[in-house]
């Protein structure tokens, strides 16, 4: 997929605002709300975009513990129905298949401590074919970017 400085301009609009209107950034670059909508549709249909998303601060909600779980599993071919368990608890928000140490990384949004150490307690350790966790816990997040075009 090749994309031209227009293609830049309307990506970066987007990802610092995706509500951003059109007219807005037709004004900007000197081409119709149209064309505009043509070249999203473009970028879509390239899967380079894959979609637009509002981002909810979990704090808000009362989510003050940010944890990262590194999972060891028995078997690597556990791994399927460990990540089938793993994508029914919420408070998972990421998963990562990984090399090194840990088959699965996660990342985990709790209440506070009391609630991250019940769910490693009795829902993550308690995954058949899951050995053991070894839990980071978040003291604060400085950076949070997609990648830059």
């Amino acid at each position: 997929m090749k994309i031209d400085g227009i293609d830049k301009i309307i990506i970066k609009r987007l990802v610092k605002d995706a509500r951003t209107p059109i007219l807005s950034i037709a004004r900007e670059v000197g081409i119709s709300g149209a064309a505009i909508h043509q070249r999203l549709k473009k970028l879509e249909k390239s899967a380079l975009i894959e979609g637009y998303k509002m981002v909810i601060n979990p704090k808000s909600l009362g989510y003050t513990t940010t944890a990262f779980v590194g999972i060891f599993l028995e078997a690597s071919s556990l791994y399927s129905s460990a990540i089938k368990k793993l994508n029914a608890i919420p408070e998972i928000v990421e998963s990562h298949y990984t090399t090194g140490n840990y088959a699965i990384f996660i990342k985990i949004l709790c209440k506070n401590n009391e609630d991250l150490m019940h769910l490693l307690n009795k829902d993550i350790q308690n995954i058949k074919g899951v050995s053991r966790t070894e839990t980071f816990i978040s003291l604060d997040q400085q950076i949070g970017r997609q990648i830059q075009i």
